[in-house]
């Protein structure tokens, strides 16, 4: 994991939400290096100050539609080490596919509604700068609810608990936990998601949830 503090640039367009965001992550010990209102904005922090991450909404001026998340797209694709993680009311299926084409390793992608405390948040962070994954499961379901649909239907109840888990970072022990199984359970149920996606199923968690997230943006909305 990345040592604090970390390195934070944050693109918001909301003037009030912006330093209230800086408030809180410099209350849990990151620094924000700088704060953006809109996306050409973000690229040039990010270029000048090669953040550790980078948090993103999607719809920023002039148009209020896709800047952001347009932008977080092109930092992919132009500062790779730096991680990117998307904080918005909205889930804009095609872009998140694009954000994840390259690979779900340092990407981020959740709701502003549904993120419940600030230690949650600060962690998600953490885990995308540090090469992690953190998606919200709406936009996993909102994913696989596109593209090839028999191999996503082929899942059971149970696997595609398992998968909406891994996408979101959990460990196999953590995700055990959460469903309250084995973790012995929790490798089978892995091991059977890869084989229905025609997948390799091993690696560290990291590598597996890029897997799957890349099968899963080149082939969903």
């Amino acid at each position: 994991m990345i040592d604090s503090p970390l390195r934070v640039v944050l693109a918001e367009d909301s003037v009030i939400l912006r330093d209230g965001l800086v408030e809180l992550l410099t209350a849990r010990g990151c620094t924000v290096v700088a704060t953006c209102g809109t996306a050409p904005e973000l690229l040039a922090a990010v270029g000048e100050m090669r953040p550790d991450v980078a948090v993103v909404d999607i719809r920023m001026p002039p148009t209020h539609t896709d800047e952001g998340i347009r932008a977080a797209v092109e930092l992919r694709s132009t500062v790779p080490e730096v991680g990117i993680l998307v904080f918005s009311q909205y889930v804009e299926t095609v872009w998140a596919a694009r954000l994840l084409a390259g690979g779900a390793a340092g990407v981020g992608y959740l709701l502003k509604e549904r993120v419940a405390r600030t230690s949650e948040f600060v962690e998600a962070l953490r885990r995308v700068a540090a090469g992690g994954t953190a998606l919200d499961p709406e936009v996993v379901t909102r994913l696989m609810g596109g593209g090839r649909r028999s191999k996503v239907d082929a899942l059971t109840p149970r696997e595609r608990e398992v998968l909406e888990l891994m996408a979101q970072g959990h460990s196999n022990r953590a995700i055990a936990g959460r469903l309250v199984v084995s973790e012995r359970a929790v490798e089978k149920h892995v091991a059977a998601v890869f084989t229905k996606f025609d997948l390799v199923a091993d690696g560290g968690d990291n590598r597996r949830v890029k897997a799957v997230l890349t099968y899963l943006a080149e082939n969903g909305g």
